[in-house]
């Protein structure tokens, strides 16, 4: 998996390793000193808490699509807005607006460093 050289292509590169359905590479895509929402309310950090929320994620079988809504880049950290679903078929298991925080690291790839899935959501407060 190659990660993003540009911070608007980490939503597609995020949805793609979800797609190959194997843990490592999901995780690739984040820096896991972060922040990761799984579900609302329910933020969680360290590489066992993200691996834990990657798996729960993926047993959701499926097809994820995230498409950007913005993606606003200030030197080496970017702020992206999306909505994502998954889907089987025609049926959609899950979907909703997300807030992520994006970090270019020295070799010039972007990392998602906090991952709010919910974090557009118009009912969320926290």
């Amino acid at each position: 998996m190659n990660l993003p050289k540009r911070a608007e292509d980490a939503h597609s590169a995020l949805a793609a390793a979800f797609n190959t359905g194997d843990v490592a590479t999901v995780l690739s895509m984040y820096d896991t000193s972060g922040i990761i929402v799984p579900e609302p309310g329910k933020p969680v950090s360290g590489r066992k808490q993200f691996e834990e929320a990657v798996k729960a994620i993926l047993s959701i079988k499926g097809t994820m699509e995230i498409k950007t809504v913005y993606c606003m880049q200030t030197g080496s950290l970017a702020v992206g807005r999306s909505e994502w679903n998954i889907t089987d078929g025609d049926e959609v298991k899950i979907q909703a607006k997300g807030i992520e925080l994006m970090k270019q690291g020295e070799d010039g790839t972007w990392k998602i460093v906090i991952d709010h899935a919910f974090g557009a959501e118009r009912y969320l407060i926290a």
